[in-house]
């Protein structure tokens, strides 16, 4: 050991004449003093004496122990002679083990770089390759010595070239980089040659070199610059793929191209669908649509040529008795043996709801006070249920089932290695500034960015460190809280300091000190004396990130201040390839523990971020700040959606009321100003809405009371959806009502259950289909989905409960009011004015105008050739709608995450960590186990983390950017006896206990595990068992960087008897920026997961059931997009189902009507999904939402519409048509179309974009394609194909005829409210001019005269 020395400072020489350069000569000898020239270096910096003197004989341990490190310069005990004495030996030593901690993964690569070192040191032909080139005289111990601080080595290009190619692809497993980035100081992995790798190693700045070597690199036949009797050392170097003399085996795939398998490249993405050169799906919609219309015009040229055979038998006096087709139905006698079963049923199941609808009806009329009562109190028990609601606003427990594949997935892993930790973040940059040149001493010229300036650091360190000095009252902790309370600590998660805390950014390449940042010195290189400052420093630790210390005078280290790296990718963002100095932003992240919901730490950490944010954002607005930037904290997704939400709040509540004020004025009938106040019905309207508000608030209620959560989404679009078929519903009635006219001695509460009796069949139809529908719905495995279904059906099934029980007995006491001429809301005031029966405006413009043209011959061809290229159109569309949910639309569009996702995508070069985890089942202690997982020397070519590497190789297709890093590989090289890391004490109370690389060796002689004679160390299962809790546990430092605490502590979990039961291997995505792309990226990542368990499951030992699976933290949300498409076809295709029954079951088994309703429906969902494409709206679980939803309103456009039609009785299909069309068509607009309309369209000033696209767009899309449909599709489809007349209702008419013919009739006027006036349509038509009305209209004075007793 050398004692303080003194320098004197007289250089001797710089350049030795008289060295000698011949075989068996010495240039240097033994270890004198401490290079007085090197400050700061990681080891000390022994420097030989200057000796030309013959190579000395290396005998007993100095022997054994070069024959280890050096065995190309053994020739045998008693005959090996070398330059190095035995300090040399061990000093060697200790340098060589620092190495092998990274290199030993490839055996000809730590061979080949101790063989230089070797040559070095000890050969004993030293001069022949070395010449001295600067020494000092150096006095210690009272003692002057001359040293050697510098030396020239001549090695020939072949060798050299030929060891720094096996070793410049060795990886790093615990980060995924380069070895060589570590070794080849500035110029990092990419820019690396053989002569900057031997210039780093040479370097005495590098902390580990204790004197300057300048390494000559020489081509065969190179003789300039040579000094007369060197030649240069031209050894056998080994490729990474060959064995060793030493036994080491090839290295893996992983760090030597050359030693790959042939691996097919991943088949290319599927193809799209083409046929004929063209889009397959367009060629097949353009078919489909020639098929259709084809179809359609022979139908047409069909129907006309029979047209023309019956008009030639009638005039023959021929008339056909098959009523199908009758031109005359209505004077056609009916013989009841000509009525089938089915026509008898339909009959049957009418009279029968009528009946019963008729008498339940006259008993709600009769006691309405009782009946709201008990509704009152009926609705008050569901309601109650209100107080234990449960609001779900996670997002994974809304769109991810508990039994999906990834919430299992994360269940699993947040139980074995605990949750993701939660991430803020910042990310700067500063567009105004311009950057500038720096002239680097070391690097050369060099292009800084504008946001590498030093203001901007330190502006940057500023901000940081305020936020790190968060500190807050904590109610939970009961005590000041700190970032250390809630911080991820990797390497010291029992008890952080602030300093421990995870913060990764740029400053901490100067661990977070101002200091180290204003530090500046003079350097000389080569000659050249220079300032050198942060910037070089940090043009360092970009490209080398995992340095302890720099290769600068500044001798600074570029780990953070917690222990950890800070990767480039983490620091800064916007830059190409590797160009680091050129990135457009600087990146700043704070990381937090990530507790469970209910543990009181959670609400901790919430508030620290809610302090977080409270300090960005005043700093944000502060104008003293230098940057534009963007910002998130982990909660701010879920608090931008709430706080849209709540804002939002107010449009619906607006969006309401406009519905609100519609009903209530379009209810009233207004004959005259004078009885305005009586004849309006806004109290109607009102109970109306109330009996909505009621079925929601009783439906949250039950569910509440069972336990099943309700959702944002429940509380928007369930009130909207019951909205929408009670307002239409409420419209039917109370128009049905005002068109009857009361009959002779009937009393109110009897015409007011008879107008049930004929409108509620239509009401249960409807309400029972969408209740139906929405109760299959609930199959659904999205929890959103499903709840949602639950809500709306039961919501609908108790709207229409309330409506034929409260709204009844609120409409009878509003007759009462309105029969005593009292205005509505002045019940005392009485009006004189008598009462004016009205149609309104709607159902005579719809009577004469709208239904004589839509229904005229050329209107139903264009219409039906326009629906049809709609749908084929629609069809079309829908192949090419997008699928997902990009997280910006559930943003507002005021909110600052949107610029944090900008900044996300433009700045960041990596993607999200994807873990690959294992099961229980793997045996991870046999060989064979070892070998199907690592990726160094000796493993299985087609081990878990090759098939990772090999994926990457490939990142276009398989969305993996980094490989992943494996405990199993550093655990591995930690045992090395090659390096300190695994040790035991030798004496001592911890005698046979490990020892870490920090204590001193004479400590600790012995090793964990002998050296292998193979080369390729694989422990016992005694071995791996015993050590690796030490290594899990062993921090890294310079003496040993494989420790695993922080890398892999929390990467293995072992239940108590020591088998591991999961471990965890991460890689990085390539940066992700939609959700198709994080679709594709789980699709790969579980493929090759998939492919990964398949080839695990044949090693010896492991489980039949053993799996291998990917975990992100986003494959819960983009998961459902796998199976939404069949599973929105599942759902839809279940909500269809009932409409279609229900509809042939109430109509009597009317199988046509249920097919036309069917399809009509069908088309309106297809042509929805066909402008969600044309309007960008994507398909996702919201979208699934709303679509069946348009199921249920469909319903309403399309099923009323089809009953009315079954059950009129004019002689031809148009003009049964034309009476739908007007009497329940105008029920329809009214009630539904102009319902919804006002209220969606009030939604358009909603801040959140969700519900712009997906309840304004789409609802508004789904509104008007619905009444587009309802309204003039369906009724031309029905004069095309719609079921005949039903005979059974012919023959009750012509009954009735001859009872009524027998008794005389009373004297007045009859409002016929459902029968459509043909002849009257006639002469009004014709009178105004129209010919389509008048056209095709023969008179019928018989069927226009006859009142009819009970209107089916």
């Amino acid at each position: 050991m050398v004692t303080p020395w003194t320098l004197v400072p007289l250089l001797v020489c710089l350049t030795l004449t008289d060295a000698l350069h011949e075989p068996g000569i010495c240039a240097f000898y033994d270890e004198c003093a401490r290079n007085p020239l090197v400050e700061g270096s990681l080891l000390p910096p022994m420097v030989p004496c200057v000796d030309y003197k013959p190579a000395r004989l290396v005998i007993g341990e100095d022997y054994k122990k070069l024959k280890t490190l050096c065995p190309m310069l053994d020739r045998g005990e008693g005959r090996t002679r070398a330059c190095c004495s035995s300090k040399q030996i061990k000093s060697l030593d200790m340098s060589l083990s620092l190495s092998k901690a990274v290199l030993n993964r490839c055996p000809s690569c730590a061979d080949n770089f101790a063989h230089l070192h070797c040559i070095n040191t000890c050969s004993p032909n030293q001069t022949l390759t070395v010449k001295v080139t600067r020494t000092m005289n150096v006095t210690a111990l009272n003692k002057t010595k001359e040293v050697v601080v510098g030396y020239q080595a001549f090695l020939s290009s072949a060798f050299a070239e030929g060891a720094f190619d096996s070793c410049k692809n060795v990886r790093i497993p615990a980060t995924g980089g380069y070895a060589i980035s570590t070794m080849c100081g500035r110029y990092g992995h990419k820019l690396c040659t053989a002569q900057r790798w031997y210039d780093f190693q040479g370097d005495s700045s590098n902390g580990l070199a204790p004197l300057d070597i300048d390494f000559s690199l020489v081509k065969e036949g190179e003789t300039e610059g040579i000094p007369d009797g060197v030649v240069p050392y031209d050894g056998e170097s080994f490729r990474c793929n060959e064995t060793t003399p030493t036994g080491g085996i090839a290295c893996s795939c992983q760090d030597c191209q050359s030693s790959c398998p042939s691996v097919p490249p991943p088949p290319p993405p599927v193809a799209p669908f083409r046929l004929l050169g063209t889009d397959g799906f367009l060629v097949i919609s353009v078919i489909l649509l020639c098929l259709l219309i084809l179809t359609f015009l022979l139908y047409l040229a069909v129907s006309y040529w029979v047209s023309s055979r019956r008009k030639h038998d009638q005039e023959r006096g021929q008339r056909k008795k098959n009523g199908k087709n009758s031109n005359d139905v209505s004077e056609l006698v009916v013989h009841p043996s000509q009525v089938t079963c089915a026509e008898k049923n339909s009959l049957a199941a009418q009279a029968l709801l009528s009946s019963g609808f008729r008498n339940w009806g006259t008993v709600m009329a009769t006691y309405p006070l009782t009946v709201l009562l008990f509704s009152a109190i009926i609705v008050a028990i569901f309601s109650a249920g209100l107080k234990s609601i449960e609001l779900t606003t996670d997002p994974v427990e809304l769109w991810s089932s508990p039994n999906s594949r990834a919430r299992q997935e994360k269940d699993f892993h947040d139980r074995n290695f605990g949750p993701f930790f939660r991430t803020n973040q910042l990310i700067l940059t500063a567009p105004d500034r311009t950057g500038h040149v720096y002239d680097s001493l070391l690097f050369g010229r060099l292009n800084l960015s504008e946001v590498l300036s030093k203001d901007l650091i330190l502006e940057l360190l500023a901000l940081q460190q305020r936020i790190q000095n968060i500190e807050f009252w904590s109610d939970d902790l009961n005590r000041t809280a700190s970032l250390k309370d809630v911080c991820f600590a990797p390497l010291n998660p029992s008890e952080p300091s602030l300093s421990d805390c995870a913060v990764n950014s740029l400053p901490q390449y100067f661990q977070n000190s101002v200091d180290n940042i204003n530090k500046k010195v003079n350097m000389t290189e080569l000659g050249v004396t220079k300032e050198v400052d942060w910037r070089d420093h940090l043009f360092y630790c970009l490209n080398s990130p995992l340095s302890f210390k720099d290769i600068t005078d500044l001798d600074l280290s570029c780990m953070a201040d917690y222990g950890a790296p800070v990767f480039p990718f983490l620091a800064v963002g916007g830059y190409e390839g590797d160009d680091y100095t050129n990135a457009k932003a600087l990146i700043a992240t704070f990381s937090l523990n990530n507790y469970a919901r209910n543990n009181s730490k959670f609400k901790v950490a919430m508030q620290w971020e809610q302090e977080f944010l409270k300090i960005v954002q005043e700093y944000q607005k502060s104008p003293n700040s230098n940057f534009t930037f963007a910002y998130m904290a982990e909660r701010s997704l879920e608090d931008e959606i709430n706080r849209t939400t709540a804002e939002d709040i107010p449009i619906f509540m607006i969006s309401y009321a406009v519905i609100f004020v519609y009903i209530a004025v379009a209810l009233g009938e207004y004959s005259s100003w004078k009885r305005i106040l009586v004849d309006s019905k806004f109290l109607v309207g009102l109970g109306g809405i109330l009996v909505v508000g009621c079925s929601v608030l009783a439906s949250m209620g039950f569910y509440s009371w069972i336990g099943i959560p309700s959702s944002l989404v429940i509380l928007q679009v369930v009130p909207f959806l019951v909205l929408a078929v009670g307002a239409d519903n409420i419209f039917i009635f109370v128009l049905e009502y005002q068109r009857d006219v009361r009959r002779h001695g009937e009393k109110r509460e009897e015409q007011i259950g008879r107008v049930l009796g004929n409108v509620a069949p239509s009401m249960l139809l409807c309400s029972l289909s969408e209740s139906i529908c929405f109760f299959l719905g609930a199959l659904s495995t999205m929890p959103a989905v499903k709840s949602f279904a639950l809500y709306a059906a039961l919501a609908v099934l108790m709207d229409f409960i309330l409506q034929i029980t409260a709204f009844v007995a609120l409409l009878s006491l509003d007759a009462r009011r309105q029969d005593s001429n009292r205005c509505e809301l002045f019940c005392c005031v009485k009006v004189s004015a008598p009462h004016k029966p009205s149609e309104g405006f709607l159902l005579p413009f719809m009577r004469k105008y709208y239904a004589p043209v839509l229904l005229h011959r050329y209107t139903r061809i264009v219409v039906m050739l326009a629906f049809i290229f709609m749908f084929c159109a629609s069809i079309f569309l829908m192949f090419n709608v997008k699928v997902g949910l990009d997280q910006e639309l559930a943003m507002p569009q005021d909110s600052y995450m949107l610029d944090y996702f900008k900044y996300l995508y433009k700045y960041f070069e990596v993607g999200a960590p994807v873990y690959f985890v294992t099961k229980r089942g793997y045996d991870f202690t046999t060989v064979e186990g070892m070998d199907g997982i690592c990726s160094s020397v000796g493993c299985d070519q087609f081990s878990l983390t090759q098939k990772i590497q090999y994926a990457t190789n490939y990142a276009d297709k398989s969305y993996l950017g980094i490989p992943s890093n494996s405990w199993v590989d550093d655990f591995i090289d930690w045992l090395n006896p090659g390096s300190k890391c695994c040790r035991l004490y030798s004496f001592g109370p911890n005698a046979g206990k490990f020892c870490p690389a920090s204590e001193p060796s004479f400590l600790c002689l012995q090793k964990c595990v002998p050296p292998p004679p193979d080369g390729v160390l694989r422990p016992t299962v005694e071995k791996f068992n015993r050590f690796l809790p030490d290594f899990l546990g062993n921090r890294p430092d310079l003496q040993c960087p494989k420790g695993g605490l922080g890398a892999y502590d929390t990467a293995v979990v072992r239940d108590g008897s020591g088998e591991i039961i999961a471990s965890r291997f991460m890689a990085y995505h390539t940066p992700l920026t939609n959700s198709q792309e994080f679709t594709a990226a789980l699709i790969k990542s579980r493929e090759l997961a998939l492919n990964i368990t398949r080839s695990m499951r044949q090693i010896p030992g492991t489980s039949p059931d053993f799996e291998v699976f990917p975990y992100t933290l986003t494959n819960v949300f983009y998961e459902q997009y796998l199976t939404i498409v069949p599973e929105g076809l599942f759902n839809i295709s279940l909500c269809l189902l009932p409409t279609f029954v229900v509809c042939c079951l109430l109509l009597g088994l009317d199988i046509r009507s249920g097919l036309l309703n069917l399809l009509t429906i069908v088309m309106i969902v297809v042509d929805t999904v066909g402008v969600m494409t044309l309007w960008s709206i994507d398909y996702n679980a919201v979208a699934l939402i709303n679509l069946v939803t348009a199921v249920g309103i469909s319903v309403e456009f399309v099923s009323h519409m089809t009953r009315s039609f079954a059950l009129s009785t004019r002689r031809t299909r148009v003009e049964r048509a034309m009476e739908a069309t007007a009497n329940m068509g105008s029920a329809v607009f009214a009630g539904v179309a102009m319902t919804n309309l006002p209220g969606i369209l009030v939604l358009a000033l909603a801040k959140a974009q969700l519900i712009q696209i997906f309840f304004f767009r789409l609802n508004l899309v789904i509104t008007l394609l619905g009444m587009a449909h309802g309204l003039i599709f369906l009724p031309v489809l029905l004069s095309y194909f719609g079921p005949g007349v039903n005979k059974a209702v012919l023959l009750q008419q012509q009954l009735e005829k001859q009872k009524a013919n027998q008794e005389p009739e009373p004297q007045r006027h009859v409002y016929d409210n459902m029968a459509y006036r043909a002849s009257d349509a006639k002469e009004e038509a014709e009178s105004n001019g129209n010919p389509f009305a008048a056209k095709d209209t023969n008179a019928s004075s018989i069927a226009d005269a006859e009142e009819r007793v009970d209107r089916l």
